[in-house]
C-alpha cells in the first residue's frame, strides 16, 4: 500500500487524546503534519490526499479553496450539522465522517447514567448528605418504566440493550426500517414511524434523543410535545442541544411541567448556568461529553485510519456523508 499525505486539522484546546490517537493510528503508515495556524496555509496544504477535520468545524472555506488536491475531507465525528457540507459538495471534495457506530457505548452509558441519575434523585440526595439529612429522598425504581428512544440508531439500540437489562420497557421511533435480526436482538416492546411519536411522548416516564440535528429535526421537541409528556417524565438529550426548544424545555422544567431532565448537548455552548434550571434538585448537566471517552476516541480514529487506507489503495471511502 503506498503512502498518502495527511493534514489533520486540531482543536488546539482538546487535541488529547483525540489527535494523540489518530497519530497513532494514522502516522506510522503515511505521512500525517498537524496543522499549524501561525504558519501560511497553502504550503500546508499542498499535495494532501486527506484532511482529517477534528470535529467537522475547524476546516474553513478558505482551507477548502485551498486544498485542491484533497480526495477526501474525513470529519472526526458524528454530527455534521457544524460542517459547511454544501461548500465542501460544491467544491467536489468526497466528505466523510466517523457514524454513531463508533460513539454508540460512550452515548448509551450516558443516558443511562442520567436514567439512573434522575430515579435516585442523585442532586436531592448530594444536597441531603451534605446537610447530615439521611434516608432522604425517596428514590422511584426503573423496573417495568418506559423509556422512549426516538432515534433507533446505534446509539439509541445500545441504550434499548442496557435498558431492557434493568427491566425497562422500550418503545423506539425511526425514520428508517430496522433490520430483522436488530429486532429480534433487542426486542423493543413497540417499534414506530415519525407519525406515533405523539403517542411514544405521551406513553414515556424518560425520553431520550438520540437524533442527527437537520432542518427535519430542529428543535423536534417543542412546548407541545413537552405539554404531551407526563407531569413525572423525564427527558434526556446526548445528541444536539438544537433538538429542543430550550427555552420551552426550561420554562417546562421551572413550572414543574415535566418531572425532570439530564442534559449533555445545549443549543448555546457553553450555556447560560446562570439560569434557574440549573439550581433545580430534578435536573442533572454534564458539559458536552456523552461521547467524550477513550472508546469513542480509539474507534473514531480507527474508522478514520482504515478511510485514509482506501485512499492510499484508490478504494472509495466509508461513511460518506456528500452523496
Amino acid at each position: 500500500m503506498s503512502s498518502v499525505k495527511v493534514l489533520f486539522l486540531p482543536f488546539r484546546d482538546i487535541f488529547s487524546p483525540w489527535g494523540d490517537d489518530v497519530v497513532a493510528a494514522v502516522g506510522d503508515r503515511h505521512d500525517l503534519t498537524i496543522y499549524d495556524d501561525t504558519q501560511p496555509m497553502a504550503p500546508q496544504f499542498a499535495g494532501v490526499d486527506v484532511v482529517i477535520d477534528q470535529g467537522g468545524s475547524a476546516g474553513t472555506r478558505e482551507m477548502m479553496d485551498t486544498a485542491t488536491d484533497t480526495k477526501l475531507w474525513q470529519i472526526l465525528g458524528t454530527g455534521f450539522d457544524h460542517v459547511d457540507l454544501a461548500y465542501i459538495k460544491q467544491k467536489g471534495i468526497p466528505t466523510s465522517n466517523t457514524p454513531g457506530i463508533f460513539s454508540r457505548v460512550a452515548l448509551a452509558e450516558t443516558a443511562m447514567m442520567f436514567i439512573l441519575m434522575l430515579a435516585h434523585k442523585y442532586r436531592a440526595s448530594y444536597k441531603s448528605l451534605h446537610e447530615g439529612e439521611m434516608y432522604n429522598p425517596l428514590g422511584i425504581e426503573i423496573d417495568r418504566q418506559t423509556l422512549g428512544i426516538l432515534g433507533f440508531g446505534a446509539s439509541g439500540q445500545s441504550l434499548a440493550i442496557r435498558a431492557k437489562a434493568f427491566g425497562m420497557r422500550i418503545m423506539a421511533i425511526d425514520v428508517r426500517e430496522i433490520e430483522q435480526e436488530t429486532l429480534e436482538a433487542i426486542q423493543p416492546d413497540f417499534l414506530g414511524t415519525p407519525e406515533d411519536m405523539d403517542q411514544v411522548v405521551a406513553e414515556s416516564d424518560y425520553l431520550s434523543l438520540h437524533l442527527h440535528l437537520n432542518d427535519q429535526t430542529h428543535h423536534i421537541i417543542d412546548a407541545r410535545l413537552l405539554k404531551l409528556m407526563k407531569q413525572t417524565a423525564c427527558l434526556i438529550n446526548v445528541a444536539r442541544g438544537a433538538l429542543v426548544d430550550e427555552e420551552a424545555l426550561f420554562q417546562a422544567l421551572v413550572d414543574g411541567v415535566i418531572g425532570g431532565a439530564g442534559i449533555d448537548a445545549y443549543g448555546q455552548e457553553p450555556p447560560d448556568t446562570t439560569h434557574p434550571v440549573f439550581q433545580l434538585p430534578n435536573v442533572v448537566f454534564t458539559p458536552h461529553i456523552a461521547g467524550v471517552t477513550d472508546g469513542t476516541s480509539r474507534n473514531r480514529a480507527a474508522c478514520v485510519a482504515e478511510n485514509v487506507n482506501r485512499v492510499a489503495e484508490g478504494l472509495e471511502p466509508l461513511y460518506r456523508i456528500d452523496l
